[in-house]
């Protein structure tokens, strides 16, 4: 039974966002317990709810007009619909900025000072305010005006010159992750950010503003791929399913399909070698340690390879399991959420939903033993909560609603 207050109770977030990055960062705030109000455009709000197939179904198997997209970032939110076009759409949202703790927005660079929505107006009417901006590259530089994409913020911040098979091997070449991995990311840094700035400003007082942009959460997530490079002065190069650090950590053909083995120390590989009846390999000079089998990647992989072709992934996983060598097989979604750890954990989750009966969603992860995240209520309708948020907090009557609609 809980006895203590979501994380952040109490706190409202003035959400500007859509798409991805933006939507992503305030769904973690309300998880945690967050009052998030979004903001959205009367004629199709968020981009993203018109971004399918698929889209949510009802308890008849019939297709609401909820994209299965939009319903992936945008749980235990409150849908408001303005037109901040407005004079007096602007004037009700700068209105509700004075309500808030936080506002988070993914407008192109300077795109919202013009409705006197950007972070110095508010922070003059509201200065406890924090203000999170989230842009493909920030609000300075020679690149800020610039708009910016997941896609192509993979390709210029390093991710897919390190992604995909080799160059030397056939479909070798470039390839995007298989998610937005940037959008998530900038999302996930813009949530420990704006928490940041919250625990800063029970000391202070005082908002701030955060700038938050793709291309560089993209850089800082390649992690000991930057130093890879940083030490060695050389780019790595794509490995396909290999790791360039690791030897062997990497995706197996087996007799029945491929599977994966991600040895990380040389105990493990010793026990790797026991278990697949060659424990001669790892007596073997050239692949005693990891520097000597990164080194000699080549020959050792070309005998594994052989060796791993000759069972079927249920007979390699049982095995390595009894003997603590990390591998497992490679799942579609299907699999995932059959899996009996997945479903312990209850990674699928199912919240009432005004169309479609039941939305079935992702839980997530975030696990606090004392205070932990709630599910509210599923994906909004598209102003969904207009009347009830800007009539309890701004106390507006039914014909000032209307008027904001544009």
């Amino acid at each position: 039974m809980q006895t203590r207050a979501a994380p952040l109770a109490g706190v409202r977030v003035l959400d500007l966002t859509r798409v991805l990055a933006g939507p992503w960062c305030t769904q973690n705030l309300a998880d945690l317990g967050a009052e998030v109000i979004k903001i959205e455009r009367p004629d199709g709000g968020d981009d993203t709810r018109s971004w399918g197939p698929p889209y949510l179904v009802d308890q008849q198997g019939n297709e609401t007009t909820e994209a299965a997209y939009y319903a992936a970032a945008n749980r235990n939110k409150k849908s408001v619909t303005i037109d901040m076009a407005t004079q007096a759409g602007a004037d009700a949202i700068r209105d509700l900025a004075k309500h808030c703790d936080i506002v988070v927005e993914n407008f192109k660079v300077g795109g919202l000072k013009k409705y006197g929505l950007d972070y110095a107006s508010l922070q003059a009417i509201n200065p406890q305010l924090i203000y999170c901006s989230i842009t493909g590259f920030g609000q300075d530089g020679p690149y800020a005006n610039r708009p910016g994409y997941d896609f192509m913020i993979q390709g210029m911040g390093g991710l897919m010159s390190l992604t995909g098979e080799r160059d030397d091997q056939p479909g070798g070449g470039p390839q995007k992750a298989g998610v937005a991995v940037a959008d998530l990311m900038t999302g996930m840094y813009a949530s420990v950010g704006i928490l940041a700035a919250l625990h800063e400003r029970s000391r202070s007082g005082l908002g701030q503003h955060i700038d938050m942009a793709l291309l560089d959460c993209q850089v800082a997530m390649l992690a000991n791929q930057n130093m890879n490079y940083l030490a060695s002065g050389s780019p790595p190069q794509r490995a396909g399913n290999a790791h360039q650090n690791l030897v062997p950590y990497q995706v197996f053909a087996v007799a029945d399909g491929h599977m994966i083995v991600a040895v990380g120390n040389d105990s493990q590989f010793r026990s790797y070698c026991t278990a697949i009846g060659h424990s001669e390999l790892a007596l073997d000079p050239r692949f005693r340690t990891n520097p000597q089998r990164v080194r000699n990647r080549e020959p050792l992989i070309a005998l594994l390879s052989e060796i791993m072709q000759s069972k079927p992934v249920a007979y390699w996983l049982s095995l390595f399991e009894s003997v603590n060598v990390p591998a497992g097989p490679i799942n579609n979604l299907e699999q995932v959420y059959q899996n009996p750890q997945v479903q312990a954990r209850k990674m699928k989750i199912s919240l009432p939903h005004p169309t479609a009966g039941q939305a079935k969603l992702v839980a997530s992860p975030l696990r606090l033993s004392d205070s932990p995240v709630q599910y509210h209520s599923a994906p909004p309708l598209l102003g969904e909560h207009t009347e009830q948020v800007l009539t309890d907090i701004l106390g507006l009557s039914p014909e000032q609603i209307k008027d904001l609609q544009g």
